[in-house]
């Protein structure tokens, strides 16, 4: 840094305005905790790019305790269950009857609006369009993060803990050493083709299907928006494509005894690979990981926006400790702590995915045995229960009782739809 560079100071810096980073700043917020958020994309991108949102209950109950849930619940689409369409027809999953609970269908780019309202109502520091983020001294009790603001300022901003929130491709991950990094990676041979369509909804509630042609996936965004996915070759050109033959191969995955997608203009189209990841530790000195800075999980199972809600709401809990109380305990275990539900949804994901994708190495007998699956699943009570409490989530670490994170919790546990 130059004698020109500007010095703040803060408690946590954040690197990355997604979900994990923006709902670490406001848990640490209502706990009376300072922190700076660091972002390279300008606050018109985040808002305004589209991506999944199925919420899980937990992540629908903090939002709601906490004060930011207010839009989700008046404007989300509440989705009592799933249906696992085989065989030409579907088997439908109900939440509410197996676990009490539900998910909520919300994208994940109004998630963002709603934190990034709410912290800028809070009087929050968050440096938007900064570009030349480096990180610095993590392992010591000053660390620090380097960066030119969006009007051309280079700043340090020092704090007493770096959260990286950055993403698979962030700067934070590689800042943990390769000799002291394990890197748990998993490449799947097929990846999505994905579509958003004008076009009225197909279904009330979300439809993954599974045909001798491959997976499918229909979603919803808005009345007049659709989601929706086919299995395809993770090197697929997405351009060669036309509209008829997108329609041609998702009807051919999904119709049948009487249902059949209602069609429309295909205005995105894009091919997304399938990967697991993780990463351990997810702490080095005083640099913390969260959400996909830390790890990654096919799509399938919903997981990749919760679990970064999880992850920091467990460092919450013990960043809560460490700056009120004194006690380091909590943030020199939150790896394990969160860990823990990361590996259970790795679980749940590739699952889901095994389960209802085809396979181009598949004999005979595993696809029998696949088709002796998805009955078993789907026509068992216990089975239908596994997937649910899955589906809609599992409790968060309570580690801290005392904490933000906590207590909401408490406010909703039991609660039913």
């Amino acid at each position: 840094m130059t004698s020109q560079t500007t010095r703040v100071r803060t408690q946590v810096g954040i690197v990355g305005a997604g979900p994990a980073g923006l709902m670490l700043s406001h848990l640490l917020s209502v706990a009376g905790i300072d922190s700076t958020v660091v972002e390279v994309r300008d606050r018109a991108g985040i808002e305004t790019t589209i991506r999944a949102g199925i919420l899980e209950q937990g992540t629908v109950d903090l939002m709601a305790a906490t004060g930011v849930g207010d839009r989700v619940l008046a404007e989300g689409s509440r989705h009592d269950g799933i249906e696992i369409r085989y065989g030409a027809e579907s088997r439908r999953i109900d939440f509410p009857s197996l676990t009490g609970r539900s998910v909520h269908l919300y994208p994940q780019h109004e998630v963002l609006k709603d934190l990034i309202a709410a912290r800028l109502d809070r009087g929050a520091d968050i440096r938007f369009g900064v570009t030349g983020v480096t990180l610095h001294d993590v392992t010591t009790d000053r660390p620090a993060i380097g960066f030119t603001d969006a009007d051309g300022t280079p700043v340090e901003l020092r704090c007493d803990v770096v959260v990286g929130c950055d993403g698979s491709q962030g700067i934070s991950r590689p800042a943990v050493p390769d000799t002291l990094r394990t890197d748990y990676f998993r490449a799947y041979p097929f990846g999505w083709f994905g579509i958003l369509a004008e076009a009225p909804p197909s279904s009330d509630e979300l439809v993954y299907a599974h045909s001798e042609r491959g997976f499918a996936l229909i979603s919803s965004r808005t009345p007049t928006v659709q989601r929706m996915y086919f299995q395809c070759d993770p090197r697929e050109d997405a351009t060669q494509w036309s509209d008829a033959r997108i329609w041609d191969e998702l009807q051919a995955r999904v119709s049948g005894n009487g249902f059949s997608l209602k069609e429309g203009r295909v205005f995105q189209r894009g091919v997304i690979p399938m990967r697991s990841y993780v990463c351990s530790p997810m702490r080095h000195g005083r640099l913390f990981l969260a959400g996909d800075a830390a790890h990654t999980v096919p799509p399938t199972g919903a997981k990749g926006l919760n679990l970064a809600v999880s992850d920091v709401a467990v460092l919450s809990q013990a960043l809560e400790r460490f700056f009120l109380d004194g006690d380091p305990g909590l943030l020199e275990e939150y790896g394990n702590t969160a860990s823990d539900r990361v590996w259970r949804a790795q679980h749940f994901s590739w699952w889901m995915t095994s389960m209802l994708h085809r396979d181009e190495a598949a004999t005979d007998f595993d696809a029998r045995r696949r088709l002796g699956e998805l009955g078993m699943v789907t026509g068992s009570a216990a089975g239908r229960a596994f997937l649910a409490e899955a589906y809609t989530g599992w409790p968060v670490a309570l580690t801290n009782p005392g904490s933000v994170a906590a207590e909401a919790i408490r406010l909703t546990a039991g609660r039913t739809p």
